[in-house]
């Protein structure tokens, strides 16, 4: 017998600490994300079986919908998983919402999206991860996907395009430069300003802190090597952006990764269909090979953005995975 309990606070997150083998969600991640509900799954002694949060007074916008988010969830079985969604339906339906959408931690800038198929590669680094029986999970609760995404792997870092494309661009008086690592901080300023305008009519887009967004990437300073951090310029002022990073999951200590992941890849609006993005994923697969990388992986692609139309001209398809949603009755 499962029953629910509604975690308003730290304190009662550490009570479920050390019962069971499902670790409770973390104090850090409570508190930043501010989820509207959390809940906890027990069984009759108390030991944590599941749980998930809950998003639905600030969600990303949805045409005709009211979305209801559901996030940081983690189940022990399937049923502890069945239990705690039908509890998250029900809340849901009570607050007005017609659709569930989930997993996603409250907002796209954050985890979001079950692995569906893995294929023979490893996780890579800051890739989502999933028990393989998550997705399963959802579907026997009825959800469908409502989007899917793709990570594609460079076998070779050969994507390049053509001379003619950057001496175009060059003409035009679009330059190319590395990150500026002594102002790491005014660089990510202007990455974030470029993100919300790039980013504004992505699929669920939601705004984000400027900061929430640079603690994002403020741990990552020690491991950015500036050559694969690009910024596009017209006059000296940026109009895009390529954040790449090696992948520090699958190197051995005291070796350097043989991987760069292209993380995201962006231009202001009035840029696209320019040039930009191609150029700027060319240069860092460029300087990725110059570095001593072996391989590249684009990764997280919407099926529908214009990145994966991109990336799609060399390689192949790693890694699958789906955003889930469900209609609230």
């Amino acid at each position: 017998m499962l029953t629910i309990m509604q975690i308003k606070s730290v304190q009662q997150l550490t009570t479920l600490a050390g019962k069971g083998k499902l670790a409770p969600l973390g104090a850090t991640e409570f508190t930043a994300h501010a989820p509207d509900s959390h809940l906890a799954a027990l069984t009759a002694d108390g030991t944590l079986a599941g749980y998930c949060s809950l998003w639905f007074e600030s969600v990303p916008e949805l045409p005709g919908e009211r979305p209801g988010i559901i996030g940081h969830f983690a189940a022990r079985d399937a049923d502890a998983s069945s239990f705690i969604l039908s509890h998250c339906f029900q809340e849901l339906a009570g607050r007005g919402c017609t659709l569930a959408i989930g997993p996603m931690d409250g907002t796209t800038w954050r985890r979001y999206r079950f692995v569906t198929s893995r294929e023979s590669e490893p996780p890579f680094f800051l890739e989502p991860g999933n028990p393989d029986e998550y997705p399963a999970y959802f579907e026997q609760a009825g959800f469908t996907p409502l989007a899917r995404y793709f990570s594609n792997l460079d076998p070779d870092l050969g994507w390049s395009v053509p001379e003619s494309l950057r001496s175009r661009l060059e003409k035009r008086g679009v330059s190319i430069r590395p990150l500026d690592s002594s102002d790491y901080n005014g660089e990510l300023e202007k990455i974030y300003t470029l993100s919300i305008a790039a980013f504004s009519k992505n699929f669920l887009y939601s705004p984000i802190s400027r900061d929430e967004f640079i603690a994002m990437y403020d741990k990552l300073h020690v491991l950015i090597q500036p050559e694969l951090v690009l910024f596009a310029e017209y006059r000296q002022s940026p109009i895009g952006f390529v954040f790449a990073i090696g992948d520090m999951l699958n190197t051995r200590p005291g070796s350097n990764p043989d991987t760069a992941i292209i993380k995201s890849l962006a231009s202001l609006p009035e840029w696209n269909g320019k040039g930009i993005g191609p150029l700027l994923l060319s240069e860092a697969t460029a300087n990725a090979r110059k570095l001593g990388y072996r391989r590249g992986i684009h990764a997280l692609m919407y099926e529908d953005n214009q990145s994966r139309a991109l990336s799609s001209h060399h390689g192949n398809v790693m890694r699958e995975y789906a955003l889930y949603s469900r209609r609230l009755d």
